[in-house]
């Protein structure tokens, strides 16, 4: 028998631990490079330039409308004849409800009025005077359905597939896949409300445990968009230059002691991409520019239209300029989630609705007017919708069950609607659409195989719609061409 004594630290490693020491030794060589990668996308060095999805792409960017709060599906895209008529009176199932005030089960009609617009008769509530004049250019899914009741959970959901946080969110993922088209402006830009965050705050944004070269940046929609892009005061003729030059020498240096730092490396990449964008960005984001026919278009001479209109002329300018991924936010007063809905579904619709709806159906029709709504896709959606019956007499509680969200652009079907929810709204039955499969379709679109966008992190092969553990699939009544599989 051989001395215990004497084995060997490799030997150890190979013989204990039920085989974890060579679980590890296999992590290190692949964090290192030395194993074959299954990681679909750029790695880590060769930065944000462009690079070929699995098939060709229908959409190039995406611009992702985030209305937190959840929207009421009944009062806005989705009447029920029989809500109606049954108001007031008790339901016979009991429904799940998240916050007190709905304990007595007692069904609540719309207080909105509906007619249909579009060629296909789509339905809207009279709380939507702008969206029914893109009925025609818009998918409309009315069989949406999450997997947590708490806005956190579910906007977490909505951005990363599950909802637990940690996770990279869907435009990390993109940009991790496919890169972008303009090496002057960060590939993910965020836009919120300048007067503050909006639910979970950057969580809505941020890279998981992808590099942190992939998270959101955000960009302002008041005063200077870049903040601290340009000194404050002048620098002489070649200074700036020569800091520059000692900067990248100095940065060469971190990338040699540290090759697997990825917040340094992100932290360096940002650095240099600054550099750039003193160059671009003042010019890209310069809404002066703009016709005043343009500006009126998105409500920017209106006080109550003009900051969210001002975000989605933003997202139109970047997008255009060759930015892959924008997020615009809703504004944060009167409530930091404005379309919750509890005390009083008709008057809280109506003061949300009024400050957003303007400038997301200028966006898209702004987009088909210059040629780019076939290749940037917009996505108007809530993390969840509301119950069908009443909250403390005149809100509405959150739904997970169903929820109703439109696409436009990006080889969607236009003027076209897709899903049902039961006769009074509460689940969604007809052609449901989870929200991993909305990922799924989503990136098929992009040119991505949502099955091959894979990142190995602590051992495990992860991806954004998390193959095959949710069983999520591309929704291919959704398209105009047939899915690629």
């Amino acid at each position: 028998m051989n001395d215990p004594r004497s084995i060997s630290r490799r030997a150890l490693l190979q013989q204990s631990g039920l085989g974890f020491g060579s679980l590890a030794l296999t992590y290190l060589l692949n964090t290192q490079g030395a194993l074959g990668s299954v990681a679909k996308g750029p790695q880590m060095g060769s930065g944000l330039k462009p690079t070929p999805g699995d098939f060709p792409a229908r959409a190039k960017s995406v611009i992702q409308l985030v209305q937190n709060g959840g929207p009421s599906q009944m009062d806005l895209f989705d009447p029920k004849p029989e809500l109606q008529k049954h108001s007031g009176q008790v339901y016979s199932s009991k429904v799940e409800t998240f916050q007190p005030g709905s304990e007595t089960n007692e069904l609540m009609g719309s207080p909105f009025e509906f007619h249909k617009a579009g060629e296909a008769g789509m339905d809207f509530s009279e709380a939507l005077t702008h969206t029914p004049t893109i009925a025609d250019e818009i998918c409309l899914i009315r069989s949406m359905y999450s997997e947590h009741n708490n806005h956190t959970e579910a906007l977490i959901m909505l951005a990363t597939g599950k909802i637990f946080r940690g996770r990279p969110t869907m435009g990390a993922w993109i940009t991790y896949a496919l890169g972008t088209e303009n090496q002057d402006l960060p590939a993910y830009i965020v836009l919120r409300d300048p007067e503050g965050y909006n639910t979970n705050a950057t969580l809505n944004w941020d890279n998981g445990w992808l590099p942190a070269l992939y998270a959101g940046t955000e960009f302002s929609s008041q005063g200077a968009p870049v903040l601290d892009l340009h000194p404050a005061r002048p620098l002489p003729e070649g200074v700036q230059r020569d800091k520059l030059a000692l900067l990248a020498k100095l940065n060469q240096e971190h990338r040699n002691n540290y090759p697997l730092d990825s917040d340094l490396e992100a932290r360096i990449r940002n650095y240099e991409l600054a550099a750039r964008m003193q160059l671009t960005a003042s010019e890209v984001l310069d809404l002066s520019k703009e016709s005043d026919a343009t500006k009126k278009l998105y409500g920017l001479d209106n006080e109550v239209t003009a900051s969210y209109g001002r975000r989605c002329l933003m997202a139109r300018r970047l997008v255009e300029a060759g930015v892959r991924f924008v997020q615009v936010f809703p504004p944060v007063k009167p409530s930091f989630q404005p379309w919750d809905s509890h005390t009083n579904v008709k008057s809280e619709i109506q003061t949300i609705a009024a400050k957003t709806e303007h400038g997301s159906t200028a966006l898209v029709k702004d987009l088909k007017s210059r040629g780019l709504l076939e290749d940037t896709l917009v996505v108007w959606t809530g993390e969840f919708g509301r119950l069908p019956v009443s909250q403390n007499g005149k809100g509405r509680d959150h739904n997970r069950w169903a929820f109703s969200m439109w696409l436009a652009g990006g080889g969607f079907k236009a003027g076209y609607l897709h899903g049902a929810t039961d006769e009074i709204g509460y689940k969604a039955v007809d052609n449901k659409v989870g929200v991993p499969d909305l990922h799924a379709t989503i990136l098929h679109q992009l040119g991505i195989d949502h099955r091959k966008l894979i990142y190995v992190h602590n051992g495990r092969e992860e991806s954004l719609t998390d193959v095959p553990i949710t069983g999520a699939h591309i929704v291919g009544d959704l398209l105009k061409a047939p899915p690629q599989i």
